[in-house]
């Protein structure tokens, strides 16, 4: 399986226009060669860099695999609250002078519909993928602020 952006390349900088700094919209995400038994994808969007702990910024799922991709601030189906407290995406804003922060996007294939309520906690996802997760993508963009 394959998770790519049309806003960047895996390692490179998210543009302003989907950070804090900018819009702080999400950028288009596609994916393909999703595995045949899945019948859910879910994502988790973070930042492992954050001073503190791993910071969450967009919980998602209920995602069709056949759908291809998720179109530039289009919300997914099911959303969970992220670290600002929030459901929906909320894009890079590391602390300024902190140096670049790595943005992880991962989506998970499962062969399960997720029994989940919108705006749950990431480790409610966490334990509702447990043991049903068959594929996984991953793609990474990094933000500096100054």
């Amino acid at each position: 399986m394959e998770l790519t952006s049309s806003a960047f390349r895996n390692g490179e900088p998210v543009p302003v226009r989907h950070t804090c700094d900018g819009e702080d919209v999400s950028p288009a995400l596609a994916w393909e060669d999703v595995p045949a038994a899945t019948h859910e994808l879910a994502l988790i969007v973070d930042d492992p860099d954050a001073p503190v702990r791993v910071f969450t910024h967009w919980l998602a799922w209920g995602i069709r695999p056949g759908s291809g991709g998720l179109g530039e601030g289009e919300a997914a189906p099911r959303e969970g609250r992220n670290d600002f407290g929030a459901a929906g995406y909320r894009g890079p804003c590391p602390p300024v002078g902190h140096g670049p922060h790595r943005y992880v996007f991962t989506l998970h294939a499962f062969g399960e519909l997720l029994q989940l309520a919108d705006g749950s906690s990431r480790r409610d996802l966490e334990r509702a993928l447990e043991g049903r997760v068959i594929a996984t993508a991953e793609l990474v963009g990094t933000y500096e602020r100054s």
